[in-house]
């Protein structure tokens, strides 16, 4: 088995990654064709993930664009301990008010610690529903994944 076999995530350690990781980092392709990067919050979604941001951001504009991202996932403090994964993906970009309002409770409720069908507070919905006009949601379907497990060779090279 090659080494790149053996630090490979499994499906399950894929969606526990996911689950576990707060922050994204975003590449999409820049007007003037350079690489245009940016961390988000994001959320699993289906088979890949979503997040929501301003409607007139760059990398907003830059899906309108051209609606494929690269999207990198990491932790770890040392080598031995690298985990991550990189999607690259199709994104689609949502206006529709209503569901960007629904991904933006999906996005909040997640890094307030709140549970997947938790009561929504009326000041969040508020919140978020002032928030949501200005807004756009990307859901990444991912087209490649690579992942990496440098635990997974128990400290050796």
């Amino acid at each position: 088995m090659s080494r790149r076999d053996q630090i490979r995530m499994t499906p399950d350690e894929l969606t526990a990654f996911l689950d576990e990781q707060k922050v994204i980092n975003v590449a999409t392709i820049g007007p003037n064709g350079r690489p245009h990067l940016a961390p988000l919050w994001y959320y699993p979604h289906e088979a890949g993930i979503a997040t929501w941001t301003y409607g007139s951001s760059q990398k907003a504009k830059n899906l309108e664009r051209d609606p494929r991202a690269t999207v990198l996932i990491e932790d770890g403090e040392s080598y031995d301990k690298l985990r991550g994964i990189s999607l690259e993906a199709d994104v689609e970009v949502i206006t529709d008010t209503a569901a960007v309002t629904q991904m933006g409770i999906k996005l909040t409720q997640r890094y307030a610690g709140a549970k997947p069908g938790d009561p929504v507070p009326d000041e969040l919905a508020g919140f978020i529903g002032k928030q949501a006009p200005k807004r756009v949601g990307l859901i990444f379907r991912p087209t490649k994944i690579v992942s990496w497990d440098h635990s997974k060779l128990g400290g050796t090279y």
